[in-house]
């Protein structure tokens, strides 16, 4: 598949970006637990908000950060539909991101990657780190947006 897509800093609706979770591995990354209101909570509040459509229009990226806008980024979301994996959308996200948050001479980025994510992450030259602390009480049902 190589067609044409377009990448934006854009606000995507909660329903779009739950369409959006079943085409894509991000959809087992939340807890069950008011799922609709967290979702809707994040897409109107994160710092940045970029998504990658193809022709139609359909979003088949998005990428989601915090940014002091500063020092640092933290990215909390970043998935590519199936059907468009491997064509370089995830590292274009992350480019842009980093663009918009400041630009990599001034910008550390920070995120979690689950364990099949990163050899992603290492070909963009981020390394592991041991060094974040966490402090997490929440409650955390698994689930899998279908």
């Amino acid at each position: 598949m190589n067609e044409k897509i377009t990448i934006m800093q854009e606000r995507i609706s909660a329903e779009e970006y739950v369409d959006f979770l079943k085409r894509s591995d991000l959809g087992s990354q939340y807890p069950k637990e008011r799922f609709d209101e967290r979702i809707e909570k994040l897409v109107r509040n994160v710092s940045i908000s970029i998504v990658a459509r193809n022709v139609s229009g359909v979003a088949v990226g998005v990428l989601f950060g915090l940014t002091d806008f500063a020092y640092w980024l933290y990215v909390t979301d970043l998935g590519v539909d199936r059907a468009y994996a491997k064509q370089g959308i995830g590292r274009q996200l992350m480019k842009k991101a980093h663009e918009i948050s400041g630009g990599e001479k001034d910008i550390a980025v920070y995120l979690i990657a689950n364990e099949d994510a990163i050899p992603f992450y290492e070909k963009l030259g981020m390394v592991k780190s041991e060094e974040v602390m966490q402090y997490n009480k929440i409650e955390w049902t698994d689930f899998k947006v279908e």
